[in-house]
């Protein structure tokens, strides 16, 4: 897709908005005197306003993955990323988006919340993508396609030729949530968004950075899906104390990828011995995708141990399989207890 054709999918009354403008968003240079929000002057540590364009913290993330400033939108999680394109692109009533499936759930909710039709493709043998028939669902009216890779709760990632071959061919946005990008050996998409216009990657915080808690997700895009992205968002969607913790947090580069990846791969290792386990799928995340003989049974079994996993058995393509989180060495190592305590009982009936 071509950069100028990108305005054609955007909503009209989205391309007419006039946006709501605070002061902060317009000066430019160093203020000493605040006089322009109504706020509290008795200082609290918290009694100004945000940067509503949270610039420091999209300089600080620009240096750290390569992307200019301006291609960054910080929202509140990625969920916030999400619902926004739909607003942007999606006439409700009218127009429809396409996603996988099995993936994440949020993706069809604020599909239903816009009002906007959701066409799920079942992901292939082994949770494979099939390309031709994602886009063979597509229409003149679908604005959005979705894919997670790695996908939740699969675990896999897909080949990058085949995305970017799906965002050369595909007509509308595509949205590659790279939310457990930092645990897969493919990488990111991140270097070719100037190639690809039609493309917003999805981030989070909450993952490999360990910053869940704040609800700071990214996207990227070209500058002017970027701009509208900022334009319809509300103003100071990302609070003082969020922009703090997270600089905060950026001044020491580093994540605990590798290490998670590590402790996955253990885990993993250390499921194998268990008969019930039928398959532990490939990972390319910080969870686990496990079949197993009787997922609710063995779901209840944890919860009285007090480990809670994510049971995705009633999921389609997902029939009799746990999903679970890499936790600490000591927390990998309660789950395997917990199971082979399973793995007794079930021999002793």
């Amino acid at each position: 897709m071509k950069a100028n054709d990108t305005e054609r999918l955007v909503r009209a009354n989205i391309r007419a908005l006039c946006p709501y403008s605070t002061a902060r968003d317009e000066y430019q240079g160093s203020i000493g005197v605040f006089l322009d929000a109504n706020e509290s002057p008795y200082d609290t540590g918290w009694n100004r306003y945000p940067d509503p364009r949270q610039r420091a913290l999209k300089e600080k993330i620009s240096a750290i993955k390569g992307v200019p400033a301006g291609n960054i939108f910080l929202g509140n999680g990625s969920d916030e990323a999400i619902d926004l394109v739909y607003r942007i692109f999606c006439e409700p009533g009218r127009d429809n988006a396409v996603m996988i499936a099995p993936s994440y759930g949020m993706y069809k909710v604020a599909a239903d919340i816009n009002d906007v039709q959701a066409r799920q493709v079942q992901l292939g043998e082994d949770f494979s993508l099939d390309g031709e028939a994602l886009l063979k669902e597509c229409d003149s009216r679908t604005k959005l396609l979705f894919i997670c890779s790695p996908n939740n709760p699969s675990a896999n990632a897909f080949p990058r030729e085949q995305l970017l071959e799906i965002a050369e061919r595909f007509q509308g946005m595509l949205v590659v949530d790279e939310a457990y990008a930092d645990f897969s050996s493919q990488g990111s998409l991140l270097g070719s968004l100037a190639e690809h216009p039609n493309l917003i990657i999805l981030q989070t915080f909450s993952k490999a950075w360990g910053m869940a808690g704040l609800r700071l997700g990214m996207a990227f895009a070209s500058e002017y899906v970027i701009r509208l992205m900022s334009m319809v968002k509300y103003p100071y969607n990302i609070s003082q104390a969020v922009q703090e913790i997270a600089l905060k947090a950026l001044s020491n580069p580093g994540n605990k990828a590798k290490e998670l990846v590590a402790l996955r791969d253990k885990a993993a290792e250390g499921m194998k011995r268990f008969a019930f386990i039928r398959r532990i799928y490939p990972s390319d995340a910080n969870f686990l995708l496990v079949k197993v003989d009787d997922a609710p049974a063995l779901y209840k079994h944890l919860l009285a141990d007090g480990i809670i996993v994510r049971n995705r058995s009633s999921v389609r393509g997902c029939e009799g399989c746990l999903r679970i989180t890499t936790g600490l060495e000591e927390e990998n190592k309660a789950l395997l207890a917990s199971l082979e305590e399973y793995e007794k009982g079930n021999i002793h009936r």
